[in-house]
Order: C-alpha cells, then structure tokens, then sequence
C-alpha cells in the first residue's frame, strides 16, 4: 500500500522467541542451531526431517506486495543470517538471507532458499558488511527476490513460482 513504515500490532509468532522495537528498528533475537531448511540430501535413502525451527516472526499479507527491509547481523558462526521469508508452511516457502556461508570463501553472502517439499540452496554475491537490504516482490505466484548494498538500487537474485495460496506469511 505504499507504506514506507511499518507497525507490528498484527505481526505473530512461529517459534517464538524474543524481539524488540526501538528508534525504527526491530531485532529478532534466534537461538542457536535453528533454521529453515528442508535437505535435498538423502540419508540412508530417506530424506532427513524437516528442519522448520527458526524463530519467524510474520504478518500475513494478501496479494500482490513489495517488501523492502534492511537485515544486518552480527555474525558468529557459520550459517548465521538474517533472512525474510514467503512462508505457506513447512513444506512450502522461500527465504532470501545475508547468511555467513561456508561457501565460496567462508564470507556471508546472499542466500536464497526456494522450497517445495525440498529445499534448494543457492548463494549469491559475497558481501564485505554485516548488512543488505532485502526485496522481495509477488505478483500472483510469481515472486522476486532482490538485494541492494545501498538501499537504492536493486539488484536481481532470483526468481520463481511457489504453490500458495492468496495469503501468506
């Protein structure tokens, strides 16, 4: 709707865990060995579980949207990130992060994760910051994900279809 700020009077919890809003900006605090990340990677001939634990605090939207924010981390381990999520449920999302990789060079690095029933990985641009603003855009099912460095100018990661319905998280 062209909003350019953001209340949390409708926003819930899955996984919850703790969060705080101050001078415009919200942190999500994560525990520690949590994720959203359905292996592609068979296990004696099975798919491992499901790994939907992460703390995902959302708002459900209707439509067509744009969504802009800035994520920004401090990193600790390997695979930490901040990440904004389409999310249907555990089987069907996508989560677009700032995660610090274990690939190419051990550096973070922009990560898309599209899942039905499985989930890809993809890593992206290699960053030198703790921070990247995120977009992620949805015309019917058709979603986009976007990166900026300086909150101006966008620049293309993906793009992609996921069975959902008109609302999601």
């Amino acid at each position: 709707e062209g909003n350019s700020t953001m209340t949390f009077d409708n926003f819930k919890w899955l996984n919850e865990s703790e969060a705080e809003y101050k001078d415009g900006v919200l942190k999500v605090y994560a525990p520690g060995h949590t994720d959203y990340f359905n292996s592609p990677v068979k296990e004696n001939g099975a798919f491992p579980e499901l790994v939907a634990n992460a703390p995902l605090y959302y708002t459900e939207v209707t439509g067509d949207f744009v969504f802009r924010a800035k994520g920004e981390l401090e990193f600790v381990s390997t695979y930490d990130a901040a990440a904004l999520l389409v999310y249907e449920n555990e089987n069907v999302w996508a989560k677009l992060a700032l995660e610090n990789s274990d690939m190419p060079c051990k550096k973070p690095a922009v990560v898309s994760v599209v899942t039905n029933r499985i989930s890809d990985d993809c890593n992206g641009p290699v960053r030198d910051a703790n921070y990247v603003w995120f977009q992620i855009s949805r015309v019917d099912d058709c979603f986009a994900f976007h990166y900026s460095t300086d909150g101006v100018e966008y620049n293309m990661v993906r793009v992609f279809t996921l069975p959902v319905g008109k609302t999601v998280k």
